[in-house]
């Protein structure tokens, strides 16, 4: 093929990708403006100045070191609590159950390290907790998984259920065997020091962003390139066609809430560790929901979650900075993000076309 023709082909080749990504990055575009006019008139109701608002944000939160560390510092444990949605997702399941997952993930990663106790190297405790971790929030999810398989109960509202359970377990363990003094406040001892989750150098993130960026890349790497991410996709999409084609629809249910399960656990684990240090009974709070309209604001997808849940942790960051500078509650910020999330799950939807 002459070099004429290779470039005639390319481009023959890149005009559908075009074509295609233009207008969602358009429609996208258009929502957030939407979401923003909108708050904007809300803002001017309560005799704000929109400009000085947003301007206050942006230089709050994004020019700033520590406000935009903490983002980071935020977004890891969401950015795990949405992938714990998206895998059961892919099999047509609708885990709402990372709340009460990442409480369990807390006291599993707790209840090791009081077990080692304070004598134990820092490694070793380390690695007890993410096992012990992973394992509660699978095991949480298994619950659900089990309700489903053997008496047809909807995981959404079991795994919905399950969060109060868990929030009733914790409440127990710190105010009778787990507290740490019986006139203070109900609370579990603070995490040694040397099994703190470590710090990129410089900042004050913990490594925990980079294993959640990491099982991000390896949950799109299975979700799409291996046999079990292919079957979970058919049996997510039509069961009755996968029970005929010999898939173990049970196994792959069973898998997948597990799995989910297992990375709701681990963020229960970072927010444990790497966080607050301690159980109290604000632990992990509303995370799992948060972690859950990241996932459909990301629509199901691993590497776009990254980008839902940066965004989730920035509207919390820069919260403080709208009451100081708008004059206006902190809390209000929790109305631009409902606005954002309207509009982009309202705007961005992929409309099926009308079939003859």
């Amino acid at each position: 093929m002459s070099a004429e023709a290779k470039v005639a082909d390319a481009e023959v080749r890149t005009v559908p990708v075009v074509a295609r990504v233009v207008p969602v990055i358009a429609r996208w575009v258009g929502a957030l403006s939407v979401a923003l006019v909108l708050f904007s008139v809300l803002l001017l109701l309560k005799g704000a100045n929109p400009i000085t608002a947003y301007t206050g944000i942006w230089e709050t939160t994004f020019l700033r070191s520590r406000p935009l560390q903490e983002i980071f510092v935020q977004m890891t444990p969401l950015v795990l609590g949405a992938l714990a949605v998206a895998v059961p997702a892919r099999a047509g399941l609708t885990n709402v159950g990372g709340e009460g997952q990442i409480i369990m993930g807390g006291v599993g990663a707790c209840g090791a390290s009081l077990f080692l106790g304070d004598t134990a190297s820092g490694g070793v405790i380390l690695g007890a907790m993410i096992v012990c971790a992973m394992l509660a929030g699978a095991l949480w999810a298994g619950l659900a998984a089990a309700m489903r398989l053997v008496a047809g109960v909807n995981e959404a509202i079991s795994t919905l259920l399950l969060n109060f359970v868990a929030l009733d377990l914790l409440l127990f363990l710190i105010y009778q065997p787990w507290r740490e003094s019986p006139t203070g406040q109900p609370a579990t001892k603070e995490l040694v020091d040397v099994a703190k989750l470590p710090v990129i150098s410089g900042t004050q993130v913990n490594m925990g962003l980079v294993l959640a960026i990491g099982l991000a890349v390896v949950v799109f790497v299975v979700l799409t390139r291996t046999k079990w991410g292919f079957k979970i996709s058919v049996a997510g999409g039509n069961a009755e066609a996968a029970r005929r084609s010999g898939l173990n629809v049970p196994v792959l249910i069973l898998s997948a809430l597990l799995i989910g399960g297992a990375l709701a656990g681990l963020a229960g684990m970072i927010q444990f560790a790497g966080v607050e240090y301690k159980l109290r009974a604000s632990f992990g709070y509303q995370l799992g929901y948060t972690s859950f309209l990241a996932c459909w604001l990301a629509r199901h997808q691993p590497f776009p979650i990254l980008v839902a849940a940066f965004v989730f942790a920035a509207l919390s960051v820069s919260s403080d900075s709208l009451q100081l500078d708008a004059g206006v509650p902190a809390a209000s910020i929790h109305v631009l993000t409902a606005l954002i999330l309207i509009a982009v799950l309202g705007f961005t939807a992929q409309r099926k076309k009308a079939t003859a």
